[in-house]
């Protein structure tokens, strides 16, 4: 199984958005810039990457869900994207192979696109019955 590319990219964004929200307030960031190389993952050549924070904020409910299903998953994504380990550091700081980590990182995508997956079904059905409610209900005052 290879990685969702879509689904990086979603992974991309929540990092930086986890990164940023981890700051302080009024735009002024709280941690050391010399202990966590933030900024080099948040702009290219000194311009801000753009977050999409809808995106992210649904990506970070799909991670969080990974913290009950798949909790060694959840912590490969931690150490992936938030702490910027990369795969072989993350191989060999927690003493397993490379092969574990890029195993847990398709995982994560996979699930991650499931759950995406789901959630964009209970939007579509919840719409639905919506609008068989207002058609329902405009019936019912036009009689």
């Amino acid at each position: 199984m290879a990685r969702i590319d879509r689904i990086k990219k979603r992974l991309d964004n929540w990092a930086l958005w986890k990164c940023r929200g981890d700051g302080g307030g009024l735009g002024f960031h709280t941690r050391n810039i010399l202990a966590v190389d933030v900024w080099a993952r948040g702009s290219y050549n000194g311009a801000m990457i753009p977050v999409f924070e809808q995106e992210a904020e649904e990506t970070n409910q799909a991670v969080e869900w990974l913290k009950e299903s798949r909790p060694q998953v959840f912590t490969t994504l931690q150490r992936i994207y938030l702490q910027d380990l990369g795969v072989n550091e993350t191989a060999r700081r927690y003493g397993v192979s490379k092969s574990t980590v890029c195993s847990h990182l398709e995982q994560a995508d996979a699930a991650i696109d499931l759950w995406l997956q789901e959630r964009t079904l209970e939007k579509e059905r919840a719409q639905v019955k919506a609008r068989a409610e207002a058609a329902a209900l405009k019936r019912s005052f036009t009689t």
